[in-house]
């Protein structure tokens, strides 16, 4: 019997291999007997589908509670999670695989336009599908011929914070600052006194190390060496991870926050857990600047500019944002071109000026 269990699933998985292919499935249960019982089954099917063409269907959304559930453990699981949600709303999930029709499919992409999500996001939604679609064929199920919509992803400019943006927005988050809805400092309780620092400090972590938000949000101290001035980042997204050291006021913010630390977490919610996606005062803060065009990714990216701009290459800055693929990084390449035709000029300017002194 080939009934084994996976990641942190208290569920038992059928797993064994068919006349060549591999076949891998949750039994959806924590009785291993019923587990066997059901892999019984399944070869029973398979056999009569290969031996007889016989076909059980399954329906959209059993199909892609499957593909979901095959994909658990993997860095993208979570993302394949969200867009579930989506894809249930707005394709017709009771059908069977069998009769999933090109038009559902443009339906959906339609109607995702006119709700103004981007390109990707639309993109991501299909990819889902065609996942669940492409696993349900593998398992034997019958499934239809499907002609996938394309998605034309527009090319957008990379926005990044100049030095002027930056300081407007800090100011912003300034822990102090005084604005409508805001007390005296010296009058406000402990609770928004934390929760306006945190805002500042995680920014100032996520300009200076290029991080994504949750990497940094959810970060727990066991992670941070304050004495050597490194963070031991763990990047769940590619499921990598980065040593990175910090800049003086990283240090600063790490120092003081390490005085006061009382919990496992760097940034805590009131619970004392992990604070999780909680920037609405950040994303206030970017508007309040003028910054509405800019979002916390840009962060990001701002980081990324500075250290192609300042003479490092794509390779380097691949490491530092631990991205699993150049081919990511690679949206920075024109910052690098213009950098290296800059260093062109000044190479021919120098020999250009050598050759000018010795004709002198």
């Amino acid at each position: 019997m080939s009934i084994v269990k996976r990641g942190n699933s208290k569920c038992w998985y059928i797993q064994f291999q068919y006349l060549g292919k591999t076949y891998i499935r949750s039994s959806r249960t924590t009785n291993k007997k019923l587990a066997e019982q059901m892999e019984t089954e399944m070869k029973a099917k398979l056999h009569s589908q290969q031996f007889l063409g016989q076909k059980d269907n399954i329906t959209v959304r059993a199909a892609i509670d499957e593909f979901c559930e095959s994909r658990q453990g993997t860095p993208n699981h979570r993302g394949l999670i969200t867009n579930r949600k989506v894809v249930f709303r707005l394709i017709p999930v009771h059908k069977p695989m069998s009769e999933l029709t090109g038009h559902d499919l443009e339906r959906f992409k339609r109607d995702r336009i006119v709700e103004g999500v981007s390109e990707q996001t639309i993109k991501h939604g299909l990819n889902l599908i065609r996942g669940a679609w492409k696993y349900a064929r593998k398992l034997g199920y019958h499934v239809c011929e499907l002609e996938f919509p394309s998605i034309k992803l527009s090319k957008i400019s990379l926005r990044y914070l100049t030095d002027d943006e930056e300081r407007r927005f800090l100011t912003c988050l300034d822990p102090k600052r005084e604005g409508r809805g805001l007390r005296p400092y010296d009058e406000r309780d402990s609770e928004t006194k934390r929760c306006t620092q945190d805002a500042y400090d995680l920014v100032v972590l996520l300009l200076d190390t290029g991080a994504r938000y949750s990497e940094i949000s959810n970060i727990t101290w066991s992670r941070i060496n304050v004495e050597e001035r490194t963070i031991n980042l763990w990047r769940s997204k590619v499921q990598n991870e980065t040593t990175l050291y910090m800049t003086d006021r990283v240090y600063e913010v790490m120092l003081r926050r390490s005085l006061s630390r009382n919990g496992v977490y760097v940034f805590q919610n009131r619970k004392g857990g992990s604070r999780g996606y909680a920037s609405q005062s950040i994303r206030k803060a970017l508007r309040n600047a003028g910054l509405s065009d800019c979002k916390i990714h840009t962060l990001r990216h701002t980081h990324a500019t500075r250290l192609i701009q300042n003479g490092m290459n794509l390779y380097e800055v691949k490491e530092i944002l631990g991205h699993a693929d150049i081919k990511t990084t690679m949206r920075y390449a024109h910052l690098e071109s213009k950098q290296v035709t800059s260093k062109a000029r000044d190479v021919i300017n120098r020999l250009n000026k050598m050759s000018s002194d010795k004709t002198a």
